[in-house]
């Protein structure tokens, strides 16, 4: 392949749009094991939330797709392949990138845990009115919640 072919390539990869439309790869190889990615990435999107005993699997499956990404790129960048490979390499790169963006996007690990942490920060809101309301708010504990 030539340099400029090979840029060309490079620059369909890093470009903002460039998984607008592209389908998530049925299968991938990643690490030598095949994973039925686009079966995978449904499942989870299913769901409202992600159950905090899948949180595990899901953080491991796009830690492995950011380094199967990584790797792929850098065969594009630096391997002496054909234009095909490349065009390959490309489709698989905005692939994995369509199935990171999806689980990316997914909600809150638990609508329990968002909840709490909305209520606490209601209170430290409610506390700091009160304090200020009240005349309790010194120099000391100006800027605190």
């Amino acid at each position: 392949m030539k340099e400029y072919e090979r840029k060309q390539l490079l620059e369909r990869v890093e470009r903002e749009g460039a998984t607008v439309g592209a389908d998530i790869p049925e299968t991938i190889d990643v690490q030598d094991e095949e994973i039925d990615l686009r079966e995978f990435v449904f499942e989870i999107k299913r769901r409202d939330t992600v159950p905090s005993g899948e949180r595990d699997r899901v953080d491991r499956a796009k830690k492995n797709l950011r380094r199967e990404r990584l790797q792929r790129k850098q065969r594009l960048e630096e391997a002496d392949i054909s234009r095909e490979e490349g065009e390959d390499l490309v489709g698989a790169i905005i692939g994995i990138d369509r199935a990171l963006n999806a689980l990316e996007s997914l909600g809150p690990t638990s609508l329990e845990q968002e909840a709490e942490a909305q209520e606490a920060a209601d209170q430290k809101r409610w506390m700091s009115f009160l304090k200020q309301a009240l005349g309790r708010e010194d120099a000391s504990s100006r800027g605190r919640l």
